[in-house]
């Protein structure tokens, strides 16, 4: 068993946090699920699971917070829980590690060098049932493990990512995969409430009002991370609305051959690449239009 902590955020999240939990196998000595008040069944699978792997010395400790955004609420659970152990890891409830993954976790994490602080995994997607490889989705690069008390979440609205105070980063070989089990009208309500915050994220950043270590402050997170926020900042929002869109959508299916995922990649790409970024310039045209800005976001009420 490794000296990790695996922080996940919940929010009704019955159907997939037990698979997410038992995807470490014997891999971590303590789960913190900090649930924002679930109607479902959530902390009952959770306090189940907890009596169960304490048979193996894996706690399940369920805590409850009042949402406001990811980043503060997952800060909140790095600072409130008393995490004790060496390293500490961020997962989402729709995620799960491959057995590969767990395994290397197991075998690596505590062998790394002293100056390494931060461990940079690679995640794949499934979309209705099937690994969208193609249209520059995979490999998605992320920093989700490090030293306990050397990283905390950007605050931002949208896109937040994990950001090392100091020390370097490795990468570890195999990968953990987003597998999300409800349906797809869950997955377009939240899709409608993430166009809210990409509106409000945005009309933040031209108003210089981020909080906090950011990464185009200079905060150390991935590469990747940080050129995808150039090239969106940079680049993406300085073409113009709806046309851009079009180039877009055209990149990620034809370009980067998203066409290679089947009718599920048509799906996955038609929406989250065009869809999805014309509503987001729809909610623009439509803030300036009017002279209004974006409302804060509360959680996903779907």
């Amino acid at each position: 068993m490794t000296d990790l902590t695996v922080i996940i955020l919940t929010k009704n999240e019955e159907k997939n946090i037990e698979k997410c939990i038992r995807s470490f196998k014997t891999v971590a000595k303590r789960f913190v699920v900090v649930d924002s008040f679930s109607t479902d069944h959530t902390e009952e699978i959770c306090k189940k699971l907890g009596e169960e792997l304490k048979m193996q010395g894996t706690s399940v400790d369920f805590y409850q917070n009042q949402w406001i955004n990811y980043a503060m609420q997952l800060n909140w659970g790095i600072a409130n829980t008393s995490i004790d152990t060496t390293w500490t890891m961020r997962m989402d409830a729709d995620e799960e590690l491959l057995p590969e993954l767990a395994d290397e976790i197991e075998g690596k994490l505590p062998n790394v060098s002293q100056d390494v602080n931060g461990i940079v995994l690679k995640r794949r997607l499934i979309f209705m049932g099937r690994w969208i490889k193609h249209g520059g989705r995979y490999p998605e690069y992320l920093l989700r493990i490090w030293r306990t008390g050397k990283a905390l979440c950007e605050q931002k609205v949208m896109d937040e990512h994990m950001i090392l105070s100091e020390g370097k980063t490795v990468t570890f070989d195999y990968d953990l995969q987003d597998n999300n089990q409800k349906d797809l009208e869950w997955w377009t309500a939240k899709h409608n409430w993430y166009s809210n915050r990409e509106v409000l994220d945005h009309q933040l950043f031209l108003q210089n009002q981020g909080e906090g270590n950011t990464l185009e402050s200079g905060a150390s997170s991935t590469k990747q991370a940080e050129k995808k926020r150039k090239v969106k900042n940079g680049g993406y929002y300085k073409l113009p609305k709806f046309f851009r869109v079009k180039i877009y959508f055209l990149y990620r299916y034809y370009i980067k051959l998203g066409f290679l995922d089947g009718p599920e990649g048509k799906i996955y790409h038609f929406l989250q690449a065009y869809w999805y970024r014309f509503l987001v310039d729809a909610k623009m045209y439509e803030c300036e239009k009017n002279g209004t800005k974006m409302k804060e976001q509360g959680e996903l009420k779907a």
